[in-house]
């Protein structure tokens, strides 16, 4: 198969994998403008190869998706931050000793009580008489998922 079939061929990358490696090397000159590191390994060749080929026909990652790519391959063991940011419609529930607390998200604010806050950390405040971040008081980076306090 040759490259020019690739570009031309709708999902043609998906075909990769039945390549033989010299041509998939030879792929990645063309397509990336240089050749390959000589000892990678064929998946992650076919992986960079179908990326390339997927961006080229469809466009590359936003700009912030890059920079948290980058920033996990400089240390693999740390997790990439989840947003804080909650969408409006979003309906969050808090169980504090023995009530439910049940907050909305509006495009600019949230509602708990009937009363419009700014942030979550203003109710959580409310809510327990103590200063809190909003989002761990409501569970939203928290990695396990389970409420403390």
């Amino acid at each position: 198969m040759q490259t020019k079939d690739l570009n031309n061929a709708p999902l043609a990358w998906a075909n990769l994998e039945s390549l033989p490696t010299k041509d998939l090397r030879r792929m990645w000159r063309e397509h990336i403008g240089r050749g390959p590191v000589p000892r990678l390994k064929r998946e992650l060749l076919i992986g960079a190869l179908t990326y390339e080929l997927q961006a080229q026909s469809f466009g590359r990652l936003k700009t912030r998706t890059q920079r948290q790519l980058q920033q996990l391959l400089a240390n693999p063991d740390a997790l990439l931050k989840a947003s804080k940011a909650v969408s409006p419609g979003t309906r969050l529930v808090r169980e504090w000793q023995g009530h439910t607390h049940i907050v909305d998200a509006e495009e600019d604010g949230f509602i708990w009580q009937g009363c419009k806050y700014k942030s979550l950390s203003a109710i959580a405040r409310s809510i327990t008489g103590t200063r809190w971040s909003g989002p761990r008081f409501f569970g939203l980076n928290n990695k396990t998922g389970v409420q403390t306090g």
